[in-house]
């Protein structure tokens, strides 16, 4: 059975960027591994559901999504502020 979600990744080095996969059923999880991805500078290669390569408007609604996540984390660490209020002020997704 194939996973839901499987996005993959590569890490750079300077002789070789080697390949990764990470699969999920679960979109919550999909997301935040894309954010965690986007915190530490992996390529993201390509996110497939069910199989197949996700078209270029989904694509760039998950890493938005992602990059939404990471920037509200960001700005409560900060600002010390919970995520009630980095909602309220600046309007990204908790």
């Amino acid at each position: 059975m194939l996973p839901k979600y499987t996005i993959e990744y590569g890490i750079q080095f300077k002789r070789s960027s080697p390949t990764y996969h990470f699969s999920t059923d679960d979109p919550v999880s999909c997301e935040e591994f894309l954010t965690e991805l986007l915190e530490r500078g992996f390529h993201i290669i390509e996110i497939k559901h069910e199989g197949v390569g996700i078209s270029r408007p989904d694509f760039d609604r998950m890493v938005k999504s992602a990059a939404s996540m990471l920037a509200s984390r960001h700005l409560c660490a900060s600002l010390r502020i919970k995520p009630e209020e980095e909602r309220f002020r600046f309007g990204f997704a908790a």
